[in-house]
């Protein structure tokens, strides 16, 4: 009777997790379709002044912006969207980061994979500010069954982009960790036919990051004795179906309005048929087979086999700002408010609070305690978002006053605790009010006033 009792229970907050999940998805395509209606509803009534209709006028704004290209000093702020996100151009005119982007005329919004692994994002990051074919690299791909090679940039967004001409990388959430891979892709020299080091990036700014994994991903459905499978039944798989259907059926306005990013997969009814289709749903071929998709790469056990191979390098700048939404009473950690917690992530704060790793697994790493990860935000884990801790501890600084941290030094993560919940300052401007400008004046101010590199090379720290 017990059991029966805890799988409807299980049931009921599964049915609950989608609803909130699937209104909240078609909220943000609504406003998106919404926006760009209005938006050509506007244009039609426009006076035509310059002779040129309504349609030709969007053509042309339309097509400058896919041909902006930044050249010289002073670097570009590029913004990193996290999982389920999109850059300029995807949604309309719907912005991720809330328009944060307009505080300063060189700032770039990259599209990459919304469901796709770090890896394959940090590859194509890359390729989207130097030019060129994004290359997944052989070894990656062939391990992972999909195409060595993605989309073409027949012009980079920063082609000039090198050591003397370095970019300010700021994450949202998995974004940071593209950035972290991509530098240390670039120190490795990942890339072909590049001479590429660490000294490429100048600074990066983790905004509620994930840099040690989340305990949401097991709530979601990933199997926390493993961190690499799902459960039969859950969120995810869900998800996972939705994606697949989604990516098979190849709808060109739907692709191009929003794309998860598993092009490269080339899951589309075209190459795969019927059979195809039948082997993706049951989980023999695509991303969610192989596990080249981006939980796996946010579970406890994902990211610290990533951080294993990541640096904290002695010439770059580390910011982070950890959220939290989450609260001590009477030794119990509860959420801090029910207004202030967007619905998405209500209960998700809630059940983050009480989460307890199962005794009959193996703690992801030695030491491994629940209640250090008790505080969340409700998508990660506030012990998480301060700076990589896993399986190392890297240099890190609690910041109370911005002040008395200058003149900033290098290879150290500077961080700050704030109280918001995990998409306070994302999509909705109105939601974060003044929190907003404080927070991405504070980033971009930085990036421009404070962040000086010295002329005087300093010699790499052992790792």
């Amino acid at each position: 009777m017990a059991r029966l009792s805890i799988g409807i229970l299980g049931l009921t907050e599964l049915f609950v997790s989608t609803a909130v999940h699937v209104l909240f998805g078609f909220y943000i395509f609504s406003t998106a379709v919404a926006s760009d209606l209005s938006q050509v509803l506007t244009d039609c009534l426009k006076p035509n002044v310059f002779g040129l209709g309504a349609k030709e006028m969007e053509e042309q704004r339309t097509t400058k912006e896919k041909v902006a290209v930044l050249e010289g000093s002073p670097p570009p702020i590029v913004l990193v969207h996290g999982i389920f996100g999109f850059g300029k151009g995807r949604l309309g005119g719907l912005s991720y980061f809330a328009g944060a982007e307009k505080k300063d005329d060189r700032v770039l919004v990259p599209d990459l994979g919304s469901l796709t692994s770090i890896h394959d994002r940090a590859r194509e990051l890359f390729y989207y500010l130097k030019g060129g074919q994004v290359d997944y690299g052989e070894e990656h791909s062939r391990t992972f069954g999909h195409s060595q090679f993605g989309k073409i940039y027949e012009q980079g967004h920063y082609p000039s982009w090198n050591e003397q001409h370095p970019i300010h990388f700021v994450g949202h959430s998995a974004g940071v960790q593209v950035v972290r891979v991509l530098q240390q892709m670039l120190a490795d020299k990942a890339f072909s036919g590049y001479d590429t080091s660490e000294d490429w990036v100048m600074s990066i700014t983790s905004l509620s990051g994930a840099l040690n994994g989340t305990t949401r991903t097991y709530y979601d459905g990933m199997q926390p004795e493993c961190g690499r499978s799902m459960k039969p039944i859950c969120l995810l798989q869900l998800c996972r179906l939705g994606v697949i259907v989604y990516d098979w059926l190849d709808i060109a306005w739907f692709k191009n309005y929003y794309n998860f990013g598993f092009d490269h997969f080339q899951m589309g009814w075209r190459k795969t048929g019927i059979t195809g289709l039948a082997d993706l749903l049951l989980g023999n071929t695509g991303p969610f087979a192989s596990g080249d998709w981006i939980l796996p790469d946010l579970t406890l056990q994902g990211s610290l086999e990533l951080n294993s191979r990541l640096c904290t390098f002695p010439n770059t700048f580390y910011f982070s700002y950890a959220t939290k939404r989450t609260r001590r009473i009477f030794g119990l950690t509860v959420p801090s408010s029910i207004l202030g917690i967007h619905p998405l992530l209500f209960v998700r704060v809630l059940q983050m609070c009480q989460w307890h790793f199962p005794t009959n697994a193996s703690p992801p790493y030695k030491g491994y305690r629940d209640e250090d990860w008790a505080d969340n935000d409700g998508a990660l884990n506030t012990i998480s978002m301060t700076h990589p801790r896993l399986p190392i501890e890297h240099p890190s600084l609690l910041v109370v006053d911005d002040s008395k941290c200058h003149p900033l030094q290098p290879g150290i993560w500077y961080y700050k605790i704030i109280e918001a919940d995990h998409i306070f300052f994302i999509v909705n401007r109105e939601r974060a009010g003044v929190q907003f400008d404080l927070l991405y004046d504070g980033i971009f101010q930085r990036c421009r006033k404070h962040v000086v590199r010295s002329s005087t090379p300093i010699l790499p720290i052992a790792h």
